[in-house]
């Protein structure tokens, strides 16, 4: 989160229009603006918990993680910045929630890349705050206009939930295969066939697909779930709870929050930080895995075909096996422990 992004570069074009203002940032932000911006104040809410552990050092308490946000903390702020996410139905959750806080007649700027729909916000803000493009450059559009009306806001009604085999998954907008099970946690699911027992650690949990599933096929598991994002966490709660089931939901960037050993750590790791491509997280986990499971343990991932993990697996464990693929995904594990294999060593005959 060091080097702006294009959206921060579009918003520097403006700074002299935030010296003496009270400015609120939200929404997809990946970098460092806010704690370089030149304003009588800034704070910001942030859904992203790695977002909320860079910028809370620079801006400490003025840094807000949560699903939402606390109207005590933004009511003092006159501009509100808001970066368009990739997900349409987000940015609809995240700007009703500000915005019913926020007094009429506050500055609104929404920054967002062309490819990410920011045109949308024209649509979405229409009947309570009507914006308008002021800017274009990067790639991004910066649009304008003033709350006019503060829209109603209940985090209830933006609930919706699925079934996968005999498990209810609660989901929110911004939460990873919202509508449906996706296809690579099937095929990772698609490759458990004995009941397990043990510490099973779910890492980007999402809405809890994956652990819940599998704590109902092998009740004696033990769960932890961690993502960064907001909403997820508050889905696995919600997920698990659906079902009558109990495991520890954490916040933590990967491992950044993780204490203990595990049995088994899975995963369907992001590979995308907003728009763009990043195995961050992904070799995060895999390296780190080592560190967090028993002796033993296995780290069991899905992943795009296309992605190189294979190397880094066999770097980190010392081998890896394919358990399952397809043309898009393949099933890795590999064993902490487990001796490398010798590529000379043929199998015995019988």
């Amino acid at each position: 989160m060091s080097a702006l992004t294009p959206a921060s570069e579009v918003i520097l074009r403006h700074s002299d229009e935030f010296t003496e203002r009270r400015v609120l940032f939200a929404g997809d932000l990946q970098d460092s603006l806010p704690a370089q911006l030149e304003a009588a104040e800034v704070r910001v809410h942030t859904t992203q918990y790695h977002h909320w552990q860079m910028l809370s050092r620079a801006l400490g308490e003025n840094v807000q993680f949560g699903l939402v946000t606390d109207a005590d903390f933004i009511a003092d702020c006159d501009v509100l910045i808001y970066y368009w996410p990739k997900s349409k139905q987000e940015a609809q959750f995240q700007l009703s929630n500000l915005l019913s806080l926020l007094p009429v007649g506050v500055d609104v700027f929404v920054i967002g890349e062309n490819r990410a729909g920011v045109r949308s916000a024209e649509t979405i803000l229409e009947e309570i705050c009507p914006v308008s493009k002021i800017d274009s450059a990067r790639r991004c559009g910066l649009y304008h206009g003033r709350l006019e009306k503060q829209p109603e806001f209940d985090v209830a009604t933006w609930w919706q939930d699925y079934q996968v085999n005999d498990v209810t998954v609660k989901t929110l907008p911004g939460v990873f295969s919202r509508d449906a099970l996706d296809a690579g946690s099937n095929l990772l699911l698609s490759t458990f066939h004995q009941e397990m027992k043990g510490k099973m650690l779910d890492v980007g949990c999402g809405a809890g697909v994956l652990a819940s599933v599998l704590a109902k096929r092998s009740p004696k598991l033990k769960l932890t779930l961690s993502d960064v994002n907001a909403a997820a966490l508050e889905a696995s709660r919600a997920t698990l709870a659906a079902n009558e089931l109990e495991g520890e939901v954490i916040a933590s960037n990967v491992y950044s929050d993780i204490t203990g050993r595990f049995d088994i750590i899975v995963s369907n790791p992001p590979f995308h930080e907003g728009l763009q491509t990043s195995l961050h997280a992904a070799e995060t986990l895999i390296r780190g895995a080592a560190t967090h499971l028993q002796i033993g343990g296995q780290l069991r991932i899905v992943a795009n075909a296309f992605l190189p993990y294979a190397d880094l697996l066999d770097a980190t464990f010392g081998s890896h096996e394919v358990l399952a693929q397809t043309g898009r995904f393949k099933v890795y594990v590999a064993i902490l422990g487990r001796p490398p294999r010798d590529p000379k060593k043929k199998k015995s005959k019988r």
